[in-house]
């Protein structure tokens, strides 16, 4: 086990994956026995035995993403009814948090399961006895972001309630964690690998596009990577678009740190032989 003090603690993993384990293991019974005696540490009425007897059932038979899904309804049903007070308790059992632009090793992928709580039952008032539970599960994305990530948990709340999400993400921008503000490019993008696409972005990613503009010239590459990212999954479906936007990038910022962000971008334009994209990839070198 890994850990900051006595507790809490996250299981021990490799910094990537290794050929031939299934991720899926990360997520196993040592996952679950941690989770539960981090927050029985904080919240001494946890039923520890019964919510790992029921996080464990069936476990085995789940790949990766579904195991962290049955965990956050385990949870569910072992913390209090509240949202909010069961949101703390989860809140209050995080490892410290990271503040340099260091990705993220495999063993932060523990709290898989509190950013499925989170996307879960943070949205819909139905959950939260009819109070809005926006703000305090806003306030969760942030502090998750900077222990694993919240790039899958926020994009429920871009779905149903875009404009409300955006704002917010629109103040993290000039949060002073790298964590946080990759968050704001990563958690929008409309193909983000592993996360639910976002319908309406990969229709029109013009409101995205705000963001982006404050983040391409982050100090952080770790942000800037994600930027790039992000200008990819819309030259998928936006190629023009796309290529137009690093033309003017580079007019106004010819850096080395530009040029490297905009071949990134589109790089898989380039492959694909697009003469736009292999033109502006040799004015960025």
């Amino acid at each position: 086990m890994t850990r900051s003090h006595s507790l809490p603690c996250i299981p021990d993993a490799p910094r990537s994956i290794r050929k031939g384990v299934p991720l899926k293991t990360l997520l196993g019974s040592e996952a679950v026995d941690c989770l539960a005696r981090n927050v029985r540490f904080v919240h001494p009425g946890f039923d520890a035995t019964s919510f790992r007897k029921k996080a464990l059932s069936g476990l085995e038979d789940l790949e990766f993403l579904p195991r962290g899904q049955h965990i956050a309804v385990a949870l569910r049903q072992f913390l209090p009814d509240a949202y909010r007070n069961a949101l703390q308790i989860l809140l209050d059992s995080l490892t410290p948090p990271q503040t340099e632009a260091d990705e993220f090793g495999l063993a932060e992928f523990f709290y898989l399961p509190h950013s499925f709580f989170i996307a879960s039952y943070g949205i819909d008032p139905e959950y939260n006895g009819g109070e809005d539970p926006f703000d305090i599960s806003m306030n969760a994305l942030h502090a998750l972001t900077t222990r694993f990530t919240s790039e899958f948990a926020i994009r429920p709340f871009l779905i149903q309630q875009q404009n409300r999400t955006l704002s917010q993400v629109m103040k993290w921008t000039h949060d002073q964690n790298p964590h946080v503000r990759r968050l704001c490019s990563e958690g929008l993008r409309p193909r983000l690998p592993w996360g639910k696409r976002i319908p309406a972005f990969i229709k029109d990613p013009s409101p995205t596009f705000p963001i982006l503009e404050l983040l391409k010239d982050d100090s952080s590459l770790y942000v800037r990577r994600s930027v790039a990212n992000h200008l990819g999954d819309i030259a998928k479906d936006h190629p023009e678009l796309v290529i137009e936007t690093c033309r003017r990038w580079l007019s106004g910022n010819s850096s080395n740190d530009s040029k490297w962000l905009v071949r990134h971008a589109i790089r898989h334009l380039v492959k694909k032989k697009n003469g736009a994209a292999l033109a502006l990839r040799n004015s960025a070198t």
